[in-house]
């Protein structure tokens, strides 16, 4: 009895895929890089909660506020935050010598989409 063999396409090395593909990426390297780098803003606990604290509130909030609310310093949560701004999660404002902080909705709108595009669901 004569047994078939599935071969396996090779990669670009000459070593065998797990598995074949039919698909191909559709998220462009530009995209790629911004995507990384909000999964990269998001990868710490700290800045996570600082963002749902941001949401939840309904008017900006001083830095001074944030602080009060986790254990760590100001040099710290002024880190934290300058990661989310830089990503655009957050926008900042200066009043005076403190900087106020609030959500920005319209990027984070955009995470959702950024998920599916990336499983392409």
């Amino acid at each position: 009895m004569a047994t078939a063999t599935l071969e396996r396409p090779e990669t670009r090395t000459g070593a065998p895929c797990c598995a074949p593909s039919a698909a191909s990426a559709t998220v462009t390297e530009p995209e790629a890089e911004e995507y990384a780098a909000w999964f990269k803003a998001l990868a710490d606990p700290t800045r996570i909660r600082i963002l749902n604290l941001l949401a939840r509130s309904e008017e900006p909030l001083c830095v001074c506020d944030i602080v009060d609310r986790f254990p760590l310093g100001q040099p710290a949560i002024s880190h934290h935050l300058k990661i989310l701004r830089d990503v655009r999660f957050v926008h900042s404002e200066r009043r005076g010598t403190f900087m106020y902080y609030r959500v920005n909705r319209a990027c984070l709108g955009e995470f959702p989409e950024a998920a599916r595009r990336l499983l392409n669901a």
